[in-house]
């Protein structure tokens, strides 16, 4: 299960020097400022698993800067790489002589063991991935041309990554220590292919770029799930694979094509469905969303595959402790951008 901690159990004296210390245990040492005003009630939640050798961690907090100066490097050395990606608001990040404006969708990468500063200027949501270095498989000293460098989210293989990882954030509670591992695996794979495209290299080990293929084109599936033509010829086409070669993927992971899909489309609407915020939405509109145009249809897949009718469903389970987060201290704070 995920640790949450969060400054709203602190008196409020004290909810500034608690988050320092917080950010610090969780990921390496590091210097905390914020403004003055926003110092004696800050706001800041945290929320963090550890999957085998990655950790994930889920931040929202008020404006404040974060740096890694040259002497808690020197004390502290840590030997991994950090990856930031923003939710919502901006964040500027600063290594080796770059600066990186990230805005929501955007990541970046960023060496623990190199000096560095990550500005936040008002509140904010980020996922941050903490992992060995040697674990994303490509040479160091090419990796250091990448850091404090903007990954845009919104275009080539970086829009695959913002929409699994945000999915590998909304699973985490339920994510046992096996599939961690495995998760893991998939995650760094994912990375790695992403940050090797943009050194013009090839990740060392084989294996990893074909999990890396399966990952993107899942990645890609969970972008269009709201496409009710979604079909396969439509997404081996987008990644330069032929059909059978795509079910013949999907087959290794002892699932069809079609079934993924079902299987996706379904777990968005049942999550829909107990949303708080989507309440009032009809739930044809819900299964329309999803690429369920026709209710009935809809209705009957399911059932089948939840023992109720979406309808019942929603009646039976939707109830206020489904969604924890509204109670936390950055209530207002948006799961998406």
């Amino acid at each position: 299960m995920p640790d949450v901690v969060q400054t709203l159990d602190q008196p409020a004296s004290q909810r500034f020097g608690f988050w320092q210390n917080a950010l610090s245990t969780a990921f390496v040492p590091l210097e905390i400022s914020a403004p003055g005003p926003a110092r004696g009630g800050f706001r800041g939640r945290l929320r963090g698993v550890d999957l085998g050798v990655l950790r994930l961690y889920e931040v929202r907090a008020e404006a404040h800067l974060a740096r890694r100066t040259p002497q808690l490097v020197t004390s502290a050395p840590a030997g991994c790489y950090k990856v930031g990606l923003q939710l919502r608001g901006p964040a500027q990040l600063a290594q080796d002589g770059r600066q990186a404006r990230l805005g929501p969708g955007d990541f970046a990468l960023y060496d623990t063991d190199r000096p560095y500063s990550m500005a936040f200027e008002e509140t904010h949501s980020t996922l941050v991935l903490v992992f060995p270095r040697e674990r994303l498989g490509l040479p160091e000293d090419q990796v250091a041309r990448l850091t404090a460098t903007r990954v845009p989210g919104a275009a080539g293989l970086g829009a695959l990554v913002r929409p699994f990882l945000v999915q590998v954030a909304s699973v985490l509670d339920s994510v046992d220590t096996r599939a961690g591992v495995r998760l893991a695996d998939n995650v760094l794979d994912l990375l790695g292919t992403v940050l090797a495209e943009r050194l013009d290299c090839v990740p060392a080990d084989a294996a990893s770029t074909h999990r890396a293929l399966m990952l993107r084109i899942t990645a890609y599936v969970e972008q269009h799930l709201g496409q009710a033509d979604l079909v396969p010829g439509q997404i081996a086409a987008a990644h330069h694979v032929s059909t059978r070669q795509l079910h013949k993927l999907f087959h290794a992971q002892g699932t069809t094509v079609s079934g993924w899909i079902r299987e996706r489309r379904l777990e968005h609407c049942r999550r829909d469905l107990l949303d708080y915020r989507f309440a009032a939405r009809p739930v044809a509109a819900i299964g329309a969303r999803w690429g369920y145009p026709d209710p009935a249809h809809f209705s009957r897949l399911f059932k089948a595959a939840h023992g109720l009718s979406p309808r019942d469903y929603r009646a039976q389970h939707a109830r206020a402790e489904e969604y924890p987060l509204r109670q936390g201290p950055c209530a207002g704070v948006q799961d998406r951008p």
